[in-house]
């Protein structure tokens, strides 16, 4: 198995970032295979959404409405509302897998894959691809 760990920064605002070029780039030449994506990181997930005509922003807002930045959280250290970020990955999963076939990408039409980051604590991000070759 081939793996490698990128790093992006995300500021310090919640963010969706899209990695679909840079993963290209990194199955190009790998054949047919599966290609993992996960970000080792309590407060992030990976998630595959349509970017570009505002889906990004709608799920940053979707996200906000779902688990607002207050004092309701038990997980209190960080900046207010931190404790949201802790529950993020039981909604956004902290990986996604994707075919690969001849070094291609076998998303649809749409799709791409992006990290989202709620956690403005900590805008130093890692995700981890690996990649499985099919036999």
């Amino acid at each position: 198995m081939d793996s490698e760990v990128l790093s992006f920064t995300t500021g310090d605002r919640p963010r969706v970032l899209d990695l679909t070029d840079d993963v290209r780039r990194w199955v190009r030449d790998r054949g047919d295979g599966l290609l993992h994506v996960f970000v080792p990181h309590a407060t992030a997930g990976v998630a595959i959404i349509e970017t570009g005509s505002g889906s990004d922003d709608d799920l940053v807002t979707a996200l906000d409405t779902l688990l607002p930045t207050d004092d309701r959280w038990q997980h209190r250290h960080g900046t207010p509302g931190h404790g949201r970020d802790h529950v993020l990955p039981a909604f956004v999963a902290p990986y996604a897998t994707v075919p690969v076939l001849d070094g291609r990408l076998q998303l649809g039409t749409w799709q791409s894959i992006c990290l989202v980051d709620t956690n403005g604590d900590n805008p130093d991000r890692e995700v981890r691809l690996s990649f499985l070759r099919s036999a």
